[in-house]
């Protein structure tokens, strides 16, 4: 064995490289093993969200509603442009600029921090004395390592459809669907959860006729139904087509044109084609050829590691967190479980408060909720409290014509306690973060009420939908 690490993580995507860096921190020695290659066939840093993911995505959002803004909208505020065209070459440029900034941001990050990049497939040989041996697969050779501690954090991959081939070029999945040279004329995309959703919304701004075949009955099952509904007002105002209750019968290509029969509303063989298909039906974890058999650990049914509170395993010194253990498949979540791992290991008592993190969907408007929804609580037997506000109501909002969606807020009806905050509206990803912090902190809805929030903001919307949990909103 060559060297020996306090340390090692498996996998440099958030929830790894946090973790790394965070054990590097506070004294340890450590490395971690990364294969990861870009499209340029460079290694990379930062895993599945920096590189082909998160951030990628929200670029080539921010360049859609950009296009479509200039496009459709600025005739509102007097000013009149002609003749718009998008740039995929461009917009693809600039997107990728921002990825390599971030990937080499985390190179400097562990130049700074000295921790050390092993390049290739890691996997456990086995036990040693001192802890666990791995062994780091790499273009030009194989190298032993060992640990004292071991964070596997290797991330998910996108679930495919047992029947269907995505290649890329036709049949994609959200790699693929980044990486459109055109605008497809066509696009159907089976699924509708969060990835879907997005980039259903990036290719319509960009003029592409979008088709949505989702399988399940309900909309965003796992938002509140309020939100929902909403959401599946504006999409469908905005043409994106959504159908529900969907069942595939058949997917076939010929002359670059996909083909999809399914069944929808009791009608079968109904028939879409479309230029491109995007398969977006969730991720699956990434717990294969990791050695895991070799120190006797095993994952479960569904292809997770479970783990306790503390992420961790029934290894001593083996740690799991992110997307291949249980909860949701969140990039900030993976962080978070990456910074208590490190102090565990440290012999601190960090704690994450799972009812506390927060989701959205990048769509316009965006969508975020903190908490539990208003059937969890129904179902729970609570007795609550709503209030809500609408952001057609708000200055700032109005002024920037971002005046679509509300906050929907519920308390404990008598504690008070804020239980769950649901946004949909322009910015709602940072609004979320108001309400994670007072849930945290175990607020209650008056609390908000009656804190100071500058005027005009969207901001405002947070603190009437506090007035509005005791039916004393100011503006409505």
């Amino acid at each position: 064995m060559n060297k020996e690490f306090d340390v090692i993580v498996i996998g440099a995507g958030p929830g790894g490289y946090i973790a790394a860096i965070r054990a590097a921190q506070l004294g340890r020695s450590v490395a971690c093993i990364e294969k990861w290659k870009n499209p340029a066939g460079k290694l990379s840093l930062g895993g599945t969200c920096l590189n082909v993911g998160c951030i990628p995505s929200k670029a080539l959002l921010a360049s859609s509603e950009a296009f479509e803004n200039a496009s459709r909208h600025l005739h509102d505020h007097g000013i009149s442009v002609s003749n718009v065209k998008i740039n995929i070459a461009q917009m693809h440029a600039r997107k990728d600029a921002i990825v390599n900034k971030m990937t080499k941001g985390i190179e400097f990050l562990f130049r700074k921090n000295k921790v050390i990049w092993l390049k290739g497939h890691g996997s456990f040989v086995g036990k040693t004395d001192t802890g666990y041996q791995i062994k780091v697969e790499g273009e030009d050779r194989t190298e032993l390592v060992g640990a004292r501690n071991v964070i596997i954090a290797t991330g998910s991959k996108a679930r495919q459809l047992p029947f269907l081939k995505v290649d890329n070029q036709i049949i994609v999945d959200n790699e693929g669907a980044l990486a459109f040279d055109s605008v497809p004329k066509k696009l159907a995309i089976i699924g509708a959860g969060v990835i879907g959703l997005e980039l259903g919304s990036l290719w319509r701004r960009l003029g592409a006729d979008v088709t949505v075949l989702e399988s399940l009955p309900s909309f965003l099952g796992t938002a509140d139904q309020s939100l929902a509904q909403e959401a599946a007002k504006q999409f469908e105002k905005q043409g994106l087509k959504i159908h529900l209750g969907v069942q595939i019968s058949k997917v076939s290509v010929l002359n670059n044109t996909v083909t999809i029969l399914y069944s929808h509303k009791n009608v079968h063989a109904q028939k879409l084609e479309a230029d491109r298909l995007i398969i977006s039906i969730g991720r699956a974890p990434n717990t294969n050829n990791l050695g895991l058999e070799e120190i006797g650990l095993t994952v479960n049914n569904y292809g997770f590691i479970d783990v306790d509170h503390y992420c961790r395993t029934k290894l001593p010194g083996v740690y799991a967190i992110g997307d291949i253990v249980r909860g949701p498949m969140l990039a900030h979540k993976a962080e978070d479980e990456g910074m208590l791992v490190a102090e565990v290991i440290d012999g601190q008592k960090p704690h994450i408060n799972y009812n506390c993190i927060p989701w959205v969907i990048y769509t316009d408007p965006e969508i975020a909720w903190v908490g539990k929804t208003e059937a969890q609580l129904q179902a729970e037997s609570r007795h609550i409290k709503i209030g809500e506000f609408p952001f057609i109501a708000n200055g700032r909002a109005l002024a920037m014509n971002r005046s679509n969606g509300f906050i929907k807020m519920i308390a404990d009806a008598d504690t008070d306690e804020l239980l769950g905050v649901h946004i949909i509206a322009a910015n709602a990803s940072d609004l979320i973060s108001e309400a994670v912090v007072a849930m945290e902190f175990r607020a209650a809805s008056e609390d908000i009420a009656r804190i100071c929030h500058p005027h005009p903001s969207f901001s405002e919307v947070m603190r009437e939908a506090a007035l509005a949990v005791d039916k004393r909103a100011l503006n409505i």
